[in-house]
């Protein structure tokens, strides 16, 4: 176990993960929304 606290702890980096692909799934979203919008709009 490092003594020095450095490194991040797993607990960390999988919050950090979850926080990415929440952000992640967000924009995607929005993005497919607005294309689903332009398209309704066009037509």
């Amino acid at each position: 176990m490092s003594v020095m606290g450095s490194e991040p702890r797993v607990r960390d980096l999988a919050r950090e993960a979850v926080a990415l692909m929440a952000f992640s799934a967000g924009v995607s979203i929005a993005v497919a929304l607005v294309v689903v919008l332009a398209y309704g709009l066009g037509s």
